[in-house]
């Protein structure tokens, strides 16, 4: 898993880039209607869902791989069915968020620990899958905040976890090296 990882190190950090402008288009536009989030997200979720599909697929049979292929397909279907239904209502939205949240966080957990037997310092991974879990819980806690306090939650949500996933992308890379020169 690990070496696989290493050798798309790229994927992470376009995963992370993804969210990242995601995040900043959020924070630039508070006022977004429902529609405009609907295929803000939609995207987001499915680039997401197809990169970290394509990295489980070299995986296969490795620790790690189905909880990576589970965070793929998670993604793939979010985006697909926010597409499917954009007139969703702005609760029924939250919903399809948070649950995505909670699995892809559930997910990015299990990874981690598998990657936990082969390195240490694989703490951007769990601390992204914990505040995936947060932003869920948050979601189903409070649907009634408001559309604009919800773009605002997602957004910083996709900043912090673009940003970690960036180091974890950034980690592999120096470790691909490491082992190309080793």
């Amino acid at each position: 898993m690990l070496t696989v990882l290493a050798d798309q190190w790229w994927l992470l950090m376009f995963r992370a880039v993804a969210a990242v402008l995601f995040g900043i288009l959020a924070f630039v536009w508070p006022a977004l209607t429902l529609a405009a989030l609907i295929i803000l997200f939609g995207a987001y979720a499915l680039v997401d869902g197809i990169a970290t599909l394509t990295m489980a697929i070299p995986s296969k049979g490795l620790p790690g791989f189905g909880s990576l292929l589970f965070e793929g397909l998670t993604g793939i279907a979010a985006g697909i069915l926010t597409f499917l239904y954009p007139g969703l209502t702005a609760i029924a939205l939250l919903a399809v968020i948070a649950a995505w949240a909670i699995m892809t966080g559930i997910a990015a957990i299990a990874t981690a620990m598998a990657l936990r037997k082969e390195i240490t310092g694989e703490w951007p991974l769990p601390f992204v899958g914990i505040l995936s879990i947060v932003l869920g819980f948050l979601l189903i806690l409070r649907p009634g905040q408001g559309a604009v306090a919800v773009v605002w939650v997602i957004a910083l949500y996709a900043l912090l976890a673009g940003f970690i996933q960036m180091v974890l992308a950034f980690r592999m890379r120096q470790l691909a090296h490491e082992m190309a020169r080793a």
